[in-house]
């Protein structure tokens, strides 16, 4: 029999963080085929993946298969698949395999990757954060590190092993500094016969003038004081110019000398580019890009004199048009990409039925980062004001959040029963590596 999807308009979502698995979950039964394309089989709560970098959950606690989670829609194909280029004339997208896909409407929401601001040579010495493979990397390090630390008979080559930094003081690296004194201090101790592991040094270098860049002042500065009670070594306005096996070298603000870190597990946090997707599209369009690689979408997120592509999430350059307000860029967090991915979806139902298309308007509720046990920052924004609070009781918001918009019934149960478990026994039960003895290698 033939099939009744080939005679429906073809809607090629290309990636499926929050912006492509919104632009689906948009479509479900509308009259249109949507074929899913990501290189990944699942859809990661980024948010969340320091937790796992850090051993506090386990990886299908903030995971779920693409599969599973559009089980239920039938006019969506998921496909594993690497898109390596579109063809915006003959309307098709090609694998890294050489398999191509036709489509009517396409909606591209690759995301974003790490950006070492010119110097990738220092991606093998200070892994980001950004899928599981990094946050197995980046954990796998961590607790190795304490493990050969605890077999350093040299004082100072021991030292260099208990000394980690993360690089960069926005939410990320904020949230991971914290979360490593905190295994530093409550985790871990005991469980060592040769080192203390409360000894520890954990430093935040932030290139700005103050952590949370995005947030009030005042709690940039609550967060900075909290990430300090947590024994954490906060150096702003210190812009890192060079990384090895080693260490790093860092220069300080002012006219002040460079100086050296000795530190055998270097975490980067500090710069984001867009896929480079991003650019082959402008390059195969005509569109243009900004300094980070995102594609400058039109008020609609369409590209210029291609309506039938949509660019979302960390990979668009794009303004929010609320009425009676001028054109604001849109922050590249999770919940712009969820509501552009809406919009998207909307618009292509819009052309369907010969209907004009409508700008994008964000929303915006507001930041919030978590520091550590009993600690965190929010600054929300509500129809009628906007409410800044810190310490516990955000610590206790930003847990309910993430619980709430964790996808999957499941995966809220598991996180909340892991972090009980971790609030009340300390424990972090993740903590299981693969990989060399990093006391084996050179130096």
């Amino acid at each position: 029999m033939p099939d009744p999807a080939q005679h429906l308009p073809r809607v090629i979502i290309i990636g499926c963080g929050f912006g492509g698995l919104e632009a689906a979950r948009a479509l479900a039964g509308a009259p249109v085929a949507v074929t899913l394309v990501d290189k990944t089989n699942h859809h990661l709560f980024q948010p969340l993946l320091y937790q796992v970098a850090t051993a506090g959950l386990s990886a299908p606690a903030i995971a779920a298969p693409a599969r599973h989670l559009f089980r239920h829609q039938a006019n969506v194909t998921t496909l594993l698949g690497d898109v390596v280029a579109i063809d915006a004339q003959a309307r098709q997208v090609r694998l890294a395999d050489g398999q191509t896909l036709p489509y009517d409407h396409l909606v591209v929401a690759a995301g974003a990757t790490h950006s070492y601001f010119g110097r990738d040579d220092w991606a093998r010495f200070a892994p980001g954060l950004k899928t599981l493979s990094d946050a197995f990397e980046i954990r796998r390090r961590v607790l190795l590190a304490f493990e050969a630390a605890e077999k350093e008979a040299d004082a100072q080559r021991r030292a260099a092993w208990l000394t980690f930094v993360v690089i960069g003081g926005g939410p990320t690296g904020v949230e991971m500094a914290g979360t490593l004194a905190e295994i530093a201090r409550r985790t871990l101790p005991g469980e060592f016969r040769h080192i203390d592991p409360a000894g520890a040094r954990i430093l935040l270098l932030e290139g700005g003038p103050r952590v949370l860049q995005a947030m009030p002042e005042d709690l940039s500065a609550s967060a900075q004081r909290q990430l300090e009670k947590l024994g954490v070594e906060v150096r702003v306005a210190s812009r890192v110019t060079a990384i090895d096996e080693h260490g790093l070298q860092v220069q300080p603000p002012a006219d002040a000398p460079a100086y050296r870190i000795e530190a055998r597990c270097v975490v980067w946090a500090a710069g984001v580019a867009a896929s480079p997707l991003g650019r082959q599209l402008a390059d195969a369009t005509g569109a243009t890009t900004d300094r980070a690689g995102r594609v400058v979408v039109e008020p609609d997120l369409s590209l210029p004199g291609h309506p039938d592509i949509s660019v979302v999430g960390d990979l668009a350059s794009a303004q929010s048009h609320l009425e009676g307000h001028e054109p604001r860029p849109v922050p590249g967090v999770s919940p712009a990409a969820k509501q552009m991915g809406r919009t998207a979806a909307a618009n292509i139902l819009h052309r369907l039925r010969g209907e004009p298309a409508q700008a994008f308007r964000y929303r915006d509720w507001g930041n919030l980062a978590t520091i550590g046990r009993n600690s965190a920052v929010v600054d929300l924004w509500t129809p009628w004001r906007r409410i800044k609070f810190s310490g516990w009781l955000a610590w206790v918001f930003w847990l309910f959040a993430h619980i709430y918009f964790l996808i999957g019934f499941r995966n809220r149960i598991v996180v909340l029963i892991d972090w009980a478990s971790a609030y009340w026994s300390e424990q972090r039960y993740a903590r299981v590596v693969t990989g060399i003895d990093p006391g084996t290698r050179d130096g």
